[in-house]
């Protein structure tokens, strides 16, 4: 993998202020020492059967990556993979228009975008947007002491998968699209409010994300599993095995580095692993400041502002991310 990226690295000039080292949400090069640009692109296959929804969604989860910087979107791409046969023009049209829909509540224009044959449909979005270069938030710059707070709940990967086999009811099918439509406008506000590093939980799941986070941080990473913010039925229909690849993929990525309780079931950790769609950032933020910084991220929509854990100093050799009551640490 070293090889592969070394040429990206040799490329890389005295203004790109993030890259790929650690692993951060998206890029980000400074223009002026007023201005940086934040650029990203993602693209995901469909998550439900309505192709509006889908668009909105797709859409929710590429522009999360600007924001998890503390950027603002300001224009998107339309990435689109589709069949060369057997999809109605009205379906694509569809998509475009849900995606349209999310770029306009987030003010981000489209300006066009590009597609490709395909065997089955992919969509996403090329994002850029903007930041002050002082005012950017990574993923590798928590402090010891700081709050971890969870802006959305956990378990799309699981109900996706229960929803694929018709085990989710009305209220559950509601609750998961609200949490990955929902857009993560508050990241914007977040270095304002005196977050000290952020990064959004997606495919990786919390505890390749937060791994992440600890290891770009050089600090440990404690989660309490009993205050994490959960969809109906999340850890039950991952102990049904209502689970996908990537969840079984993520598991294998973290084990070396991570520390499960005793006292998590193998539902808990499946929810611990899941791959998220347009999941929730993971913000970390200094004691005194959390109480405002939650009541903030409330008011710019998020759906929830839940005290998740604390980060603290790694013993040598110790677990990056443990995953346990706070109470018997």
């Amino acid at each position: 993998m070293s090889q592969i990226l070394e040429p990206i690295q040799a490329a890389a000039g005295p203004n790109l202020l993030v890259g790929f080292d650690t692993a951060d949400d998206a890029g980000v090069y400074k223009l002026t020492d007023e201005k940086a640009i934040v650029s990203t692109a993602d693209f995901i296959t469909p998550v439900v059967d309505d192709p509006r929804t889908f668009g909105r969604i797709a859409a929710a989860n590429s522009i999360s990556d600007v924001y998890a910087m503390g950027g603002k979107p300001l224009l998107a791409l339309n990435l689109l993979g589709y069949p060369p046969v057997g999809l109605p023009n009205e379906v694509l049209g569809e998509i475009l228009a849900g995606a349209g829909e999310t770029c306009a509540e987030a003010g981000c224009a489209v300006a066009g975008g590009h597609t490709v044959r395909d065997e089955e449909v992919k969509f996403g979005l090329s994002v850029t947007g903007e930041v002050h270069p002082d005012r950017v938030l990574r993923n590798s710059t928590a402090q010891e002491g700081d709050v971890l707070v969870l802006t959305k709940p956990l378990g799309t990967g699981a109900l996706v998968a229960a929803m694929k086999k018709g085990r989710l009811d009305d209220a559950q099918y509601q609750a998961l699209i609200t949490c990955m439509s929902t857009l993560n406008r508050c990241g914007e506000h977040l270095f304002d409010l005196g977050a000290t590093a952020c990064t959004d939980v997606t495919g990786f799941g919390l505890s390749g994300h937060g791994l992440e986070m600890a290891k770009g941080s050089g600090l440990a990473l404690h989660i309490d599993p009993a205050a994490l913010p959960l969809l109906p039925e999340a850890v039950e229909l991952c102990e049904e095995g209502f689970t996908c690849g990537g969840t079984k993929s993520n598991a294998a990525f973290i084990q070396q580095d991570v520390h499960f309780d005793d006292s998590l079931g193998a539902g808990m950790i499946g929810v611990l692993n899941d791959p998220q769609t347009s999941g929730g950032l993971l913000i970390s933020v200094p004691a005194d400041r959390v109480e405002a910084l939650q009541a903030a991220v409330l008011s710019h929509g998020a759906l929830c502002a839940a005290v998740v854990g604390k980060v603290a100093s790694r013993p040598d050799k110790g677990p990056y991310l443990i995953f346990a009551p706070l109470s018997t640490s």
